[in-house]
């Protein structure tokens, strides 16, 4: 029988439902051709993308709406440690069925993020799997030409500094599987709480990109663990580090469950998930990073410093002695 050409594919009316609304950008055609335009402006381009895997990266019980804005938002993150401004984002789907309310929900808080974050939705591709459902997004954002943070900068002597609090997300995970965490926060359901939402959405640190870009010498996001991500940046600079371990910063939980002996530092500094900004600068600069942070909300904290060598990165304790950590970061092989 042959296919009626007129009548829309139920990609098409899946497309033209759920996400045709959010394409507010020209550039993306309102989605009705195969590509969109992204103009330069005479900037430099940034480019990332990041996927997320039902079970890997989410649990198939997370809601949906938590899962469109964690699937923007590492992508956000990524934007932000490089010092570009959001421009817009393309994303692939590749789901199991094409349920309403899974898809409604998805898609608005997807659209609420686009707007917030001022990065619209270009265009894209939706498939069906067989197998676990997976998001994939590419964004892309704007520097000025030549100004991209890279991993590439770092020197001796220059200031390590991390936004926000680390090891959040490893034990919102543990919660929501039912692990030690959740076990010694049985009576605090506001801890719990705040745990389980560090790990389902992250927050990007954009307004802190223009400051990352005039103030740092290297930088990235981290998402696969502080001690691992470090190790990544340093590799890439050439050289080494030194990190005072109890000058990384913790949300009152962690703080709690490490002093309670519930968890050990190494889950908070390899665990993963947190979409912090890792960077450096020189003594200067870093103090003008920690009060834009002040200025912007969003804390800045110094916790080591970068030292010549390529041997990993030592992390201290209290007395300087040097801990072994059996692990730095999460690692998907």
């Amino acid at each position: 029988m042959t296919q009626d050409r007129t009548q829309p594919s139920g990609e098409d009316s899946l497309i033209a439902r759920y996400f045709k609304p959010l394409a507010t950008d020209p550039g993306a055609f309102g989605l009705v051709d195969d590509a969109a335009v992204l103009s330069s402006s005479g900037d430099d381009i940034v480019v990332t993308t990041d996927a997320i895997v039902e079970g890997v990266h989410y649990l198939a019980s997370d809601p949906p709406d938590t899962i469109a804005r964690k699937a923007l938002r590492v992508n956000l993150s990524d934007l932000a440690a490089k010092g570009a401004l959001p421009a817009g984002f393309v994303l692939t789907l590749a789901l199991r069925s094409q349920e309403d309310a899974w898809l409604r929900s998805f898609a608005d808080a997807l659209g609420e993020d686009a707007e917030s974050f001022a990065c619209p939705l270009l265009g894209g591709d939706t498939v069906w799997t067989p197998g676990p459902q997976m998001i994939s997004i590419t964004a892309f954002g704007r520097v000025p030409k030549g100004r991209m943070v890279g991993r590439t900068g770092a020197k001796p002597g220059d200031r390590i500094l991390v936004t926000g609090t680390i090891g959040d997300a490893a034990l919102g995970l543990d919660v929501l599987k039912g692990g030690a965490a959740a076990a010694a926060l049985a009576s605090d359901a506001g801890a719990r709480e705040v745990l389980v939402r560090r790990y389902r959405v992250p927050q990007p640190r954009n307004v802190l990109a223009q400051a990352v870009r005039d103030q740092a010498t290297a930088a990235m996001d981290v998402s696969d663990g502080l001690a691992g991500d470090l190790a990544k940046l340093c590799a890439a600079s050439g050289v080494s580090a030194s990190v005072d371990v109890t000058r990384v910063p913790l949300s009152a939980a962690a703080a709690g469950l490490l002093a309670g002996n519930v968890v050990c530092v190494e889950t908070l500094l390899a665990g993963g998930d947190d979409y912090e900004v890792l960077c450096t600068a020189a003594p200067a600069q870093s103090e003008a990073l920690i009060a834009a942070g002040q200025a912007t909300g969003v804390a800045v904290t110094a916790i080591g410093t970068i030292v010549e060598g390529h041997q990993r990165p030592r992390f201290l304790d209290g007395q300087g002695q040097e801990l072994s950590l059996t692990r730095l970061s999460y690692s998907h092989f």
